[in-house]
């Protein structure tokens, strides 16, 4: 079924897809609008239906409210959740104020979202001027690299000039060599699963197909990590031209960048700086009048976590519900409408444009050949010094935590890194470890994306694995059995230890973690495990009067 949804969307294409058509018309309040899509496409109304109530951002319940509160992981270790959903109701009322995840924002807290826009830090202060429709100026967030040669946040591609003589040299350039750099530079997606970029663009170029796509996924919504912010605000054109170059060497003219709602300066940033290549003929037909084409468009994500998973998001695209769907086939082959398609996340493409402009050899003397190249890292509000940071592989996590994060605040017991389903690491386990993805790994953690969320020394376990089954449960795209079943019985079993009507009966809790682990389709359900295990080992003693141990 979801291979004939796929074709039959196939036919409407990029452009004007479907999901782009269901997220707009906001179709439960039109079925007049609804009925004409499904005719267009010649899929059944109960299929658009079931994709449009997928989405938190798209239901009545959603819709009805006038502001959101960042639920995320650091938003909550810090405190200002509570107080903040306080104001904004007395201000609002009770039924108005919701909940997003994550806006971005860990190096401050205080986040919100209203009226399309994302508020943060003294902004709840000044809410009566947000109402009042006031432009705020907001602090924007520091950065800075710490790298020997930055390969993502030099200024190589930092306006119109500088991209169109880059692009200029890069498309005249043999497909082959730009393969071969990436290969060389030991390049791995930034993403999570490390999977070698240049052998990820060299499967697609080889692939079949008579049209081939390009995927950038920002949809990542991690809490703790706002190095997409960054890259999509501050380094857009660098973003930009890893699509473009990778559409050149696969073969494709077309892409999408898929970008969360919960971003709309990202958004802003992005649509500009589309907007302006367009203009100069640096997207589109003929550009610089060889015979390359390729165009650009961006999908606006309506509030599922899910879609940072790569088929999920192919799925979103294609106005399915955003569902996991079983490799193989993988994407390089069958993908986007069931052509060969290159999912990349942001970093992984600003990385990869930062390796042609610098050379593959500077970026693999880094770290090592599996960890290799400078990393993105993101300290939240805990540190002295909060921001992103551009910082090479291999680097001491003690030099990492405190020479360039410069400490924390107060007391720390843990930190949670490369969001909800990074491992939970006790502080003294994490000065042992260096920024090295496999080293994390052998270690029984998760690097990831190396976001940094700090868990106070007064903040109980037993809370933080109840927002985490409470974050699967609700995020879970309900594919598979033991996610959706086992994150919520998860969540069932600390909701009703927090009502003190029971206790924690530790074999059935590890059986069903075991489980999940096994048997999830994706890493948002088979991953959650990881720190929740993380805390049962290395926090035991302080959860033992939640627990009870069977024979």
């Amino acid at each position: 079924m979801s291979k004939n949804i796929s074709n039959l969307s196939g036919r409407i294409g990029l452009r004007d897809n479907l999901f782009k058509q269901i997220s707009e018309n906001k179709l439960s309040e039109s079925p007049k609008d609804i009925n004409e899509i499904a005719k267009e496409h010649n899929i059944g109304v109960s299929t658009i239906h079931g994709a449009e109530s997928f989405y938190e951002f798209l239901r009545p319940s959603h819709r009805e409210k006038k502001a959101f509160v960042c639920n995320g992981s650091a938003c909550m270790c810090a405190g200002t959740q509570e107080p903040l959903k306080k104001r904004l109701k007395e201000k609002l009322g009770d039924d108005k104020v919701g909940e997003m995840f994550c806006l971005g924002y860990c190096y401050e807290n205080h986040a919100f979202h209203y009226d399309g826009q994302n508020y943060a830090g003294n902004d709840i202060n000044k809410i009566d001027e947000i109402i009042s429709g006031n432009d705020l100026e907001q602090e924007k967030f520091y950065s800075e690299s710490f790298a020997s040669t930055s390969f993502l946040m030099d200024d190589k591609l930092s306006d119109i000039d500088k991209f169109e003589n880059q692009l200029k040299k890069f498309i005249n350039t043999d497909k082959q060599e730009i393969i071969k750099s990436l290969l060389d530079s030991n390049l791995t997606g930034r993403g999570g699963a490390g999977f070698p970029t240049g052998m990820k663009w060299d499967f697609c170029s080889k692939a079949k197909g008579d049209k081939k796509y390009v995927i950038c996924n920002a949809d990542e919504g991690d809490s703790g990590a706002y190095s997409d912010r960054y890259l999509l605000e501050d380094q857009a054109l660098k973003v930009i031209f890893g699509m473009v170059v990778c559409g050149y060497v696969i073969g494709s003219d077309e892409g999408v960048l898929y970008i969360r709602g919960e971003y709309p300066k990202s958004i802003e940033s992005l649509n500009a700086s589309i907007n302006l290549l367009k203009k100069q003929g640096l997207l589109g037909d003929n550009i610089l009048g060889t015979d390359f084409s390729f165009d650009l468009g961006i999908c606006i994500g309506q509030g599922a976590y899910i879609c940072g998973e790569e088929t999920a998001l192919i799925a979103s695209i294609e106005g399915r519900r955003a569902e996991v769907d079983v490799r193989p086939p993988f994407p390089v082959t069958e993908g986007l409408y069931k052509k060969p398609t290159v999912v990349n996340n942001v970093e992984t493409l600003a990385a990869a444009a930062g390796i042609l402009l610098n050379g593959a050899e500077k970026f693999s003397v880094i770290g090592n050949k599996k960890s290799a190249g400078t990393k993105l890292v993101c300290f939240d509000s805990f540190f002295n010094n909060p921001g992103v940071y551009e910082i090479e592989m291999g680097t001491p996590m003690k030099k990492v935590l405190y020479d360039i994060g410069g400490g924390f605040k107060e007391d720390i017991k843990a930190l949670q890194i490369g969001g909800p389903l990074g491992g939970v690491i006790p502080i003294a386990e994490a000065e042992k470890l260096n920024l090295d993805f496999q080293e994390f790994t052998t270690a029984g953690f998760m690097l990831g994306h190396a976001s940094i969320v700090s868990i106070p020394k007064d903040f109980p376990m037993v809370e933080y694995i109840h927002h985490l089954f409470e974050f699967t449960a609700e995020e879970s795209c309900g594919k598979c059995f033991p996610g959706r079943l086992g994150s919520y019985r998860g969540k069932e079993m600390f909701d009703q230890l927090k009502s003190k009507k029971t206790k924690i009966p530790l074999k059935v809790l590890n059986d069903l973690l075991i489980t999940m682990k096994k048997g999830c389709l994706c890493a948002l359900c088979g991953a959650i495990p990881t720190p929740i295990m993380n805390i049962l080992k290395y926090f035991g003693d302080e959860m033992k009067n939640d627990m009870v141990k069977e024979n």
